[in-house]
């Protein structure tokens, strides 16, 4: 993807006569409550409208369902909906912020266009039918966002190969990896369709966004002689 940044925790000051640049860990935490507040106040503005923002979530398969893939995370059902998944994208969205402000956008973008789209195509799997017809099913919710963000912190250092990275996606994955049970088909009304198209989109996003580390360990064992053939 291009994308340049190795994580870490910058917080250097500038050039003399500049102030001083706000170490990551501030930015990545304002970032991430602000797009949780946000998400609180739309569920707001939903809750005294009546709740009629829900309907735009994913459709699968019906053309204009298609819109959901920009707003169904945005969208929750319930205050108690909302809540279960404040502290998770609270947690797990400032950890990714820790990769570089640049990576948690970009992941970000991948996990939610590519985590709707395939939802949109597979959200109906599953679903009920009532006289042969499959019952309408609308996907809302940051569930989806959640996943991706948890399956991206847990194989990003293995692809980058950087201790802090590898450290954190083990924690990561003791802590919250009971969770990724929600792939499977359970409870209808609980959308692991979308659970599970966000986590896959979380490790493509991961192996993406690896790029530069990539490369540059292949540039570096290409460099390095061999010393089997070494005369």
């Amino acid at each position: 993807m291009g994308v340049t940044g190795t994580g870490g925790y910058p917080g250097s000051s500038g050039p003399p006569g500049r102030s001083a640049k706000r170490p990551t860990w501030v930015v990545g935490g304002i970032t991430i409550v602000s797009f949780v507040a946000v998400l609180w106040i739309i569920e707001l503005v939903d809750a005294l409208s009546g709740h009629r923002l829900d309907s735009n979530g994913i459709r699968p398969l019906e053309t204009d369902g298609l819109v959901g893939v920009l707003f169904a995370p945005l969208l929750h059902s319930n205050w108690q909906h909302l809540i279960a998944n404040t502290v998770p994208a609270l947690v797990l969205g400032f950890l990714m912020t820790l990769a570089g402000l640049s990576r948690f956008i970009f992941a970000t973008v991948i996990i939610w266009i590519l985590g709707g789209l395939g939802t949109w195509l597979i959200g109906n799997v599953g679903a009920p039918t009532y006289h042969g017809v499959v019952v309408e099913t609308n996907h809302i919710g940051a569930s989806g966002l959640i996943f991706g963000w948890l399956t991206f912190l847990i194989v990003f250092g293995f692809f980058t190969r950087k201790v802090w990275e590898i450290v954190v996606g083990v924690v990561v994955l003791f802590v919250y990896g009971s969770i990724l049970l929600g792939v499977l088909p359970g409870t209808f009304g609980v959308s692991w369709q979308g659970h599970l198209c966000g986590a896959l989109a979380g490790v493509l996003a991961a192996y993406l966004l690896s790029g530069p580390e990539r490369k540059a360990r292949e540039r570096r064992r290409a460099s390095t002689p061999n010393p089997y053939l070494t005369p």
